[in-house]
C-alpha cells in the first residue's frame, strides 16, 4: 500500500518567507505563470480550483471581475488592482490560442490542473525546506495577512464563507505566540 504524503497546510506567517517562496517559484519552469497564480490567490483569497479555471476574457483589460465559485456556487467579485502589472506582463507572453489564462502545458484546450500546480508548489517548498505548503496555503495566507492588517474578522468570514469566528481564527493559524506578541505591545494609554 502506497503511503500518502500528508502535510498540515498552513499560511505563511512571515512576509520574508513568502517573498523567498515567490522568488524561488519565479525561478521554476513557467515561473511567471506560477507566480501569477500564487499572487492571484494571495490577493483575492480564491481557492486554487477557481484560479486555475479563469479564462483570459475574465481578466484581460479589467481591474475587477466576477466569478462563480466552484465550491459554493456563489458569485464573487475579485479585485486585481494590486497585480495588474503582473497580469499585463503575463498576458503578453501567452500565444493567444487558448481561452484559459493558465493552459495545461501539453494541451491548451484544458487548464492547468490542481494536482499539477500542487506538484509545482511542493517542489519549491522542498527546495526551501518548508513542510506546510499546499494549494490552500495561498488562500490561508491571504486570510491571515488580511486579518492581521484589518482585524476585521466579520468581513474575512464573509470573504471566506465561514460560519464562525472560531473556524476563521483556526484557519488563519492564530496561535498562543501570536496572541502573546499582540499583548506584549498592547497599550490602551496611547
Amino acid at each position: 500500500m502506497k503511503k500518502e504524503h500528508i502535510i498540515n497546510v498552513k499560511p505563511f506567517k512571515s512576509k520574508t518567507d513568502l517573498n523567498n517562496f515567490l522568488t524561488e517559484l519565479k525561478n521554476s519552469k513557467h515561473g511567471q505563470r506560477n507566480v501569477l497564480i500564487a499572487k492571484i490567490g494571495l490577493t483575492t483569497g480564491l481557492r486554487i480550483s477557481d484560479i486555475l479555471k479563469l479564462k483570459v476574457s475574465d481578466i484581460k483589460n479589467k481591474t475587477q471581475t466576477t466569478i462563480i465559485e466552484k465550491k459554493t456556487g456563489k458569485k464573487r467579485t475579485i479585485y486585481l488592482d494590486n497585480i495588474i502589472g503582473d497580469i499585463i506582463n503575463y498576458l503578453n507572453t501567452l500565444d493567444n490560442t487558448s481561452e484559459w489564462l493558465f493552459p495545461a502545458p501539453s494541451d491548451n484546450t484544458r487548464h492547468l490542473s490542481e494536482h499539477q500546480y500542487y506538484k509545482i508548489l511542493q517542489k519549491t517548498a522542498d527546495l526551501l525546506g518548508f513542510d506546510f505548503i499546499g494549494t490552500h496555503t495561498l488562500r490561508k495566507t491571504f486570510a491571515r495577512f488580511f486579518y492581521l492588517e484589518t482585524k476585521d474578522i466579520s468581513t474575512l468570514m464573509t470573504i471566506l464563507n465561514h460560519s464562525s469566528q472560531k473556524i476563521t481564527l483556526n484557519y488563519i493559524d492564530i496561535t498562543e505566540d501570536d496572541i502573546k506578541a499582540s499583548l506584549k505591545t498592547f497599550n490602551p494609554f496611547i
